[in-house]
C-alpha cells in the first residue's frame, strides 16, 4: 500500500520541524515498523510538506483510537505546523496519477 499526502508548516519553523524529525523518538519508529511501514518519507518546498508512506496491503493497523505515542509526537509537532484543535495535523490526500515499478 502505498500512501501521500500534503501538510503544511507555520511560518520560520521548518529548521524546527526538521530538527525534530532528525531526532526521530527510537518508540516511533518502533510503532511504525509494528504497523509494517518500510518506507516513510516526508520531503518540503518551501512551507509545503510531502508525505509518502509504503507498507504491505496486510500490515496491521490499529483499529481503535490513535497510538498514545502519536498522541504525544502531534503535540510535540503542534507549534511547527497545521493542526487541528485536537494537534492532529492538518493533511490533505493527493491522488497517486503515476508509478512506474
Amino acid at each position: 500500500m502505498r500512501s501521500a499526502w500534503v501538510m503544511k508548516l507555520k511560518p520560520g519553523q521548518e529548521a524546527e520541524y526538521k530538527r525534530k524529525h532528525d531526532e526521530i523518538w527510537p518508540e516511533m519508529v518502533a510503532l511504525l515498523k509494528s504497523q509494517g511501514v518500510s518506507n516513510y518519507t516526508i520531503y518540503r518546498y518551501d512551507l509545503l510538506l510531502f508525505a509518502y508512506l509504503e507498507k504491505p496491503d496486510n500490515a496491521p493497523s490499529q483499529t481503535e483510537g490513535v497510538d498514545p505515542v502519536v498522541l504525544k509526537w502531534w503535540k510535540w509537532m503542534e507549534p511547527h505546523m497545521e493542526t487541528h484543535e485536537d494537534a492532529r495535523p492538518k493533511a490533505w490526500p493527493v491522488e497517486e496519477m503515476f508509478r512506474l515499478d
